[in-house]
């Protein structure tokens, strides 16, 4: 049976990159981790990534993880999640409203950082490395750089622009998977450790606009999507919100329905 390969993986905290974390830890992978201060008024994703990575400590299991400080780009970039003086919208992911929430090219600057730790790596150990995202479908409406073709094409242009690149390997597993599924499969990769599933989760932020005391907001885009995948897990988010786990399930369930009401009246009159 081949070895593992090893795995350079971008952590933002929230809950996505959270789980193919425990995937490629379950995997039994060699994980090299990178997580980025890129100006962002959600700081405390960053916070939540240092707590889950003393919480593996404590439990023996150590990576390395880097952070990479680029907090300029949040004065340069026009972005709601970078300008403090922007109110980071509320509603359904998929509405037209959340594109104010995209930090322009954003993740083609992670990527080619991350890609180039992991061509370096693999040099280095002369090994095959996976370059690893957590990505999913959920992104795609809103966020032009998490489509498949976002990333087929630019990690083309890595391959052509680089020696040795076919020791590198591109490793999107959720790119046709939604939250709940995520959540799904985390779920069972934690048991795997022996880790704690609660403590997993509450550390990390999902939300673009925690309060000042660090509970999520439960009115973004974000937030919405991620309290409906926990309600249709069949457990309450672990993470605090401003309001109870019963109000803010309610919330989010009104936002979707009101959100699926306006596609179906928008479908009715183009037809």
């Amino acid at each position: 049976m081949a070895k593992p390969r090893h795995a350079v993986i971008c952590l933002s905290g929230g809950m996505d990159s959270t789980s193919l974390l425990m995937r490629l830890l379950a995997e039994r992978r060699k994980v090299y981790g990178l997580c980025f201060d890129y100006g962002q008024k959600h700081r405390l994703e960053l916070e939540r990534l240092e707590a889950n990575l003393a919480y593996l400590r404590e439990n023996d299991i150590e990576f390395q993880c880097e952070k990479i400080e680029i907090p300029k780009i949040g004065d340069l970039f026009h972005s709601a999640l970078t300008d403090s003086n922007w109110q980071v919208p509320k509603g359904h992911y998929e509405q037209e409203n959340m594109k104010q929430t995209v930090v322009p090219n954003r993740n083609a600057i992670f990527a080619s950082i991350a890609y180039g730790y992991a061509l370096s790596i693999a040099v280095q150990n002369d090994d095959h490395v996976d370059f690893c995202l957590g990505v999913h479908s959920g992104d795609h409406a809103v966020y032009p750089d998490c489509r498949p073709e976002f990333y087929e094409t630019i990690f083309k242009a890595f391959s052509i622009g680089n020696w040795d690149s076919d020791l590198v390997h591109l490793h999107v597993p959720y790119l046709k998977d939604d939250k709940y599924s995520i959540l799904q499969e985390a779920s069972g990769m934690i048991a795997d450790l022996g880790l704690d599933f609660d403590t997993i989760f509450r550390n990390t932020c999902t939300s673009y606009q925690p309060d000042p005391s660090g509970k999520s907001h439960g009115l973004t885009g974000s937030d919405v999507e991620r309290i409906l995948a926990f309600h249709k897990f069949g457990r309450p988010d672990p993470i605090e919100y401003v309001e109870s786990w019963e109000v803010v399930v309610e919330q989010a369930l009104a936002l979707e329905a009101q959100f699926k009401a306006e596609e179906e009246a928008e479908e009715e009159v183009e037809g």
